[in-house]
């Protein structure tokens, strides 16, 4: 990798560090490749259980495309800005600190989970530029707030404050200032912790049966989780015996 994206292992988390502070973390080409080809080692990595996206300065999260330096293909297959149009297939959480602006918001939402600090700004600038939404945003930010909202955010680009964006569910939770990659790693690995198989699969049951009619998403969810039935079968054995008990129910 070279030094406009870092992959670092952290625990079980693989961590994607966009490191171009002088234009706030914005995405110019090398960035992109990089972010497709991080995309790929950690899907690879089978002892990497997580992904987590930052930002390399406390300024800004990502603000979106470099214009002076990305060549915006519309027609890329996985994306202009990385691999915005391919969904990982293990778990993301982009960890936000600064500005999250135009394709930024676009890549925060390419994550399953959301982290800020308060200081955090969201706002889908580009609006002001006549520039569209190409990297998922019009399709992953209705479902993750509503169509209501999310078009209001489309309509008027305004920005978002971070206490904002936990009450209308644009980021799951706000942090200490600072505090973002920690909590992330700190999710990252209680996410590891637990049987992989029965948690992608239902992973895979919420993203794939959202949006489809009632009936077609439970024949998914029946049809992933007896995929797995055996492993939750063996876990609840252990769990009878007293192996892996620390006061908690199931």
């Amino acid at each position: 990798m070279g030094e406009e994206l870092r992959y670092e292992r952290i625990g079980a988390a693989a961590v994607l560090t966009i490191d171009r502070p002088q234009r706030r973390n914005a995405v110019d080409d090398a960035t992109a490749r990089r972010f497709r080809q991080g995309l790929r080692d950690f899907e690879a990595d089978e002892d990497a259980r997580v992904l987590v996206l930052t930002g390399a300065s406390g300024e800004a999260f990502c603000a979106g495309a470099d214009l002076k330096a990305l060549d915006l293909e519309p027609d890329h297959p996985e994306g202009p800005m990385g691999p915005t149009r391919l969904s990982p297939a293990k778990p993301a959480i982009a960890a936000v600190d600064g500005w999250c602006l135009a394709g930024g918001v676009e890549l925060a939402l390419w994550c399953d989970l959301r982290i800020a600090t308060p200081g955090s700004t969201f706002g889908l600038f580009e609006r002001r530029w006549g520039v569209p939404l190409l990297d998922g945003g019009t399709q992953r930010l209705p479902r993750a707030i509503g169509m209501g909202r999310a078009l209001e955010l489309i309509l008027t680009g305004r920005p978002v404050e971070a206490e904002e964006a936990l009450r209308i569910g644009l980021v799951n939770e706000v942090v200490a200032p600072g505090g973002h990659l920690e909590r992330a790693l700190e999710l990252s690995e209680r996410i590891a912790s637990f049987p992989q198989e029965t948690m992608l699969a239902d992973r895979r049951a919420a993203l794939e049966g959202f949006g489809q009619p009632l009936a077609d998403g439970l024949a998914l969810e029946q049809e992933l989780g007896r995929e797995v039935l055996q492993i939750a079968v063996e876990g609840a054995a252990r769990f009878a015996s007293g192996e892996g008990r620390h006061g908690e129910g199931v």
